[in-house]
């Protein structure tokens, strides 16, 4: 019953990073603990399940065939409601609902397969899209932003990226030209790990519950932390920098990703950062995203925005190079070593941005067009 009712826990979790933001992490520590070996003696019985995905499911189905159907794709797809009529959206609903029953009709009673197992393979395969919908598509919405606002080869006046050490509390310096690739390849490196989020977390979990790989509790510097070595999410990283390194074209600053250390101390801490990327992103998306479609409806903040900033672009503008330059600046820890331009400290800098946003002229803007916080108070 337990590693049953366990394994569902963390499968709900993986399904939805925004939910038992406490009690996963409570639970993860419990199942480590129950791994060791002279805890097992003490029960005689394990309390970790592997993680029933649709692979395994299908797998033991003899039915991997249903991942191959181009309806499937149709049928679990999402519908994209940006610059689309009410009858568009209507239309492509409609197209995936036909798709959505021709697969069910299609493999209900192959292999063993009911409705319900049809139901749920599609239900899974179409929360995976979601999840990239609201974690992986800011970062290409950005990515987006980055060159058609910006050129590496020249800039408008007044929104150069150019950084340098100690100004505005950055930790780096670079020109124009090097801090846009640093954006660009720090944007892509975490979409790539947003892509590929599921299986990390899978590793993430296998690292963290395997037996022969014990952890060692330490004072981090933030308390005591369970410093364990993750071997499996450090050949993946490996795999996805060297990928991000090739669409980018070279690569600026470290590749030194922290784990098993005190910055990160475990693959817990690790999947747990990476998490926090669409909540940087998304409310800085919808802010740019809403500008016209506000000052429109409110006379008062348009006057303020020509006044303060020259206008709706030049607003956008400024928010941009804003995040562009000092969401990636090397800021946010004591030392070089803890931020600066290594791969965790990317994300880093960014937080250190987030933390310093009602300090920012703009920040009025963010409030009016609905933004509260980046999920925390500071």
């Amino acid at each position: 019953f337990f590693p049953y009712m366990f394994e569902l826990g963390r499968r709900y979790k993986i399904l939805n990073p925004e939910r038992m933001r406490s009690a996963y992490g409570k639970l993860i520590y419990l199942l480590q603990d129950s791994q060791r070996e002279d805890i097992r003696e003490m029960m005689e019985f394990s309390l970790v399940r592997p993680l029933q995905s649709v692979n395994v499911f299908l797998e033991e189905k003899k039915m991997l065939n249903i991942l191959k159907d181009p309806l499937l794709h149709a049928a679990t797809r999402v519908i994209a409601e940006k610059g689309k009529t009410r009858a568009q959206i209507q239309y492509e609903l409609q197209k995936k609902r036909r798709a959505y029953n021709r697969v069910k009709d299609k493999y209900v009673g192959e292999g063993g397969m009911s409705e319900e197992d049809v139901e749920l393979v599609m239900g899974s395969i179409a929360d995976n899209n979601y999840f990239l919908k609201f974690n992986r598509d800011p970062c290409d919405e950005m990515i987006g932003y980055l060159k058609s606002k910006f050129s590496p080869d020249n800039y408008e006046a007044g929104f150069s990226l150019k950084i340098n050490y100690g100004k505005g509390g950055a930790r780096l310096s670079h020109d124009h030209k090097t801090q846009y690739f640093f954006v660009m390849q720090t944007l892509n490196l975490w979409r790539d790990i947003l892509h590929d989020f599921y299986r990390l977390w899978f590793l993430a979990e296998d690292d963290l519950l395997d037996p022969d790989n014990p952890y060692r509790l330490r004072n981090t510097g933030q308390g005591l932390n369970r410093i364990q070595s993750s071997k499996n999410i450090g050949r993946e990283m490996s795999r996805i920098i060297y990928t991000a390194r090739q669409r980018v074209g070279y690569w600026i600053g470290s590749s030194v990703v922290h784990l098993g250390d005190h910055n990160v101390p475990n693959a817990f801490m690790f999947i747990d950062k990476y998490t926090q990327v669409s909540r940087i992103l998304n409310p800085i998306s919808i802010t740019l995203r809403r500008l016209e479609e506000v000052l429109a409806e409110k006379p008062g903040l348009k006057k303020y925005v020509d006044d303060t900033f020259g206008g709706c672009d030049k607003l956008r503008m400024t928010i941009l190079c804003d995040f562009f330059r000092h969401g990636f600046d090397g800021s946010g820890a004591d030392n070089f070593f803890d931020a600066g331009s290594c791969i965790d400290g990317r994300l880093t800098s960014a937080w250190n941005w987030c933390s310093l946003i009602h300090k920012k002229p703009y920040y009025p803007v963010f409030q009016m067009t609905g933004f509260a916080s980046f999920d925390g108070q500071f």
